[in-house]
């Protein structure tokens, strides 16, 4: 599976020959908590991914007719409402399938920036809109806060009485969100088993109903996701999710702990799911992986030997293949996993979720909780209380330069770039281009994520991993707001807090960061940060 530096392949050999002597694989398939933990807190509970969505089978037909009601409605879009793990997957589905003719158009909004919340709502119209609110809580305040925005368009386009049916509910048992649906008349409330977490939750309901209304085949997904976990529950050293698993915890022992995802376009959304199950997974205790997903593909001599790299290697992809061979000849580790483009997405989703588990085991990190992503939650409540008290938020403190935070590099760290700004095709393409620069200077690894989606998944790396990462904080000047109906702030200021927040847990943490506002224009204030370099 490896190629390049054989101390690697030779240390993953050890490790996956150690797993199976210590009967790794029929442990996990026993839900044997002591895997990861003498204490089975947050692990015997969280296990349920391990179904890979058998518990939907039954409920298929059902869901085909869920379907077949709103398509035969004449709905336009379905908009997915939600934060973190629970809808990465969808978004990578969506991404990789595109629209399906005689389906609505699937959109998700994950972001608390006014700019990109508007973009959604031009986009589409809100009585023809089926809005899917997905939180395995049912509590998270970005999730809610989109519901009330939207709800509010769907009244004003139709009725409060008859607004509901446009809604649909994902979440679990008990929770807010499902006394919400039952209270404001959803046309649909789907409950998920409360032992999937949202990370590992894509073969859930919570990705299986947006996928299924987009006219994604889920049956498909399912039968391929099963048959990995058929070879994934295997005790053998044949055992893919078992291989990969091993490779990332000994490469991460190894020194080699950055770990970069090459994938076609066709399933390069793929890579931020990946990013996201293995930061939130790894990352803790001032230990973890770094994954790096749609990192420019340069020369290899760009790259330290701090690298694994981990191809999906799909037909048709020659140039990206020989890339990928440039690296191997220079002794760089790269493991190659043969994909059928989206075919292949259900069996390389549970490979993932089942690789990060025993990653977990290895490198003696629970994979399964996220303690500092509730920090980044906190710090958001703390300020919002401060700015009903006070009226404002206090002021980002706006420090150093890209230049000289870059001045501080030491071998094996990476540099993390986090936005708070609309995603954009040309800000997309001015971010690349600034990580190609760095790591054409630097020779250091590069990730790029958007605010505030980073806070559930990276987050937890960039404040429990290793102190390794250099922090470029990037936010705009102040924009006009959109309203929270019910609330005494808007979206500005509910994104100004999380930015904020985090800035501020950074810091207190000693972390390497500086912080620049790139004024009201973001694509001018990144040409200003490339002039830099």
């Amino acid at each position: 599976m490896v190629s390049g530096d054989p101390a690697t392949s030779e240390a993953a050999r050890r490790f996956l020959n150690g797993l199976v002597e210590r009967r790794v694989p029929q442990r996990i398939r026993e839900r044997d908590h002591t895997v990861w933990r003498p204490d089975p807190r947050e692990i015997v509970d969280r296990l349920g991914w391990l179904d890979a969505g058998e518990f939907l089978r039954p409920n298929l037909g059902d869901l085909d007719a869920f379907v077949g009601q709103v398509r035969s409605e004449g709905y336009q879009d379905v908009v997915l409402l939600g934060m973190g793990g629970s809808c990465l997957g969808p978004e990578v589905l969506r991404r990789s399938y595109g629209p399906v003719d005689g389906y609505p158009r699937l959109t998700m909004l994950d972001s608390t920036v006014p700019g990109q919340i508007s973009a959604v709502a031009n986009s589409i119209d809100p009585a023809r809109t089926i809005f899917i609110v997905s939180s395995k809580s049912g509590g998270t305040i970005e999730t809610l806060s989109f519901y009330r925005y939207f709800r509010g368009l769907a009244d004003e386009a139709l009725s409060r009485e008859s607004a509901g049916a446009n809604f649909v509910a994902i979440t679990d048992e008990g929770t807010p969100l499902q006394r919400l649906g039952s209270e404001e008349g959803f046309r649909r409330v789907f409950l998920n088993p409360a032992d999937i977490g949202g990370r590992y939750s894509v073969l859930s309901w919570f990705g299986m109903v947006p996928a299924a209304l987009a006219g994604i085949d889920v049956r498909h997904l399912l039968g391929s996701a099963a048959s990995m976990r058929d070879q994934c529950l295997d005790g053998s050293e044949e055992n893919p999710g078992l291989q990969l698993g091993a490779l990332l915890g000994s490469a991460a022992l190894a020194g080699r702990d950055k770990v970069t995802l090459i994938a076609p376009p066709s399933i390069e959304g793929f890579g931020l799911w990946v990013e996201q199950m293995i930061a939130e997974s790894l990352s803790k205790e001032g230990r973890g992986i770094v994954p790096v997903a749609d990192e420019p593909l340069l020369a290899p001599d760009c790259y330290g030997d701090d690298r694994l790299f981990v191809f999906l290697e799909t037909p048709g992809c020659d140039e990206i293949s020989a890339a990928v061979d440039r690296l191997q000849q220079e002794g760089h580790p790269v493991a190659r996993i043969p994909a059928r483009d989206c075919a292949d997405l259900g069996a390389e989703f549970f490979r993932w979720e089942y690789a990060t588990a025993v990653a977990g085991s290895i490198l003696d990190v629970h994979p399964f909780d996220q303690p500092d992503v509730q920090g980044a939650k906190d710090n958001t409540d703390r300020l919002l209380e401060a700015h009903l008290r006070a009226g404002a938020l206090p002021e980002q403190e706006i420090s150093g330069s890209v230049t000289s935070l870059l001045r501080q590099v030491n071998r094996g760290d990476y540099f993390a770039i986090i936005s708070y700004m609309p995603v954009d095709a040309e800000c997309d393409q001015l971010l690349q281009e600034l990580r190609s620069r760095v790591m054409q200077q630097c020779h250091i690894a590069t990730t790029a994520g958007y605010g505030p989606r980073y806070l559930h998944s990276t987050g937890q790396l960039h404040k429990g991993g290793p102190a390794t990462g250099l922090y470029l904080h990037l936010t705009q000047g102040s924009r006009r707001d959109l309203p929270i109906p019910g609330e005494r702030y808007g979206f500005d200021v509910l994104a100004a807090a999380q930015a904020i927040g985090d800035f501020e847990a950074l810091t207190k943490l000693g972390r390497r960061v500086v912080s620049v506002d790139l004024g009201d224009n973001a694509a001018d204030g990144l040409r200003r940060l490339l002039n830099e370099l």
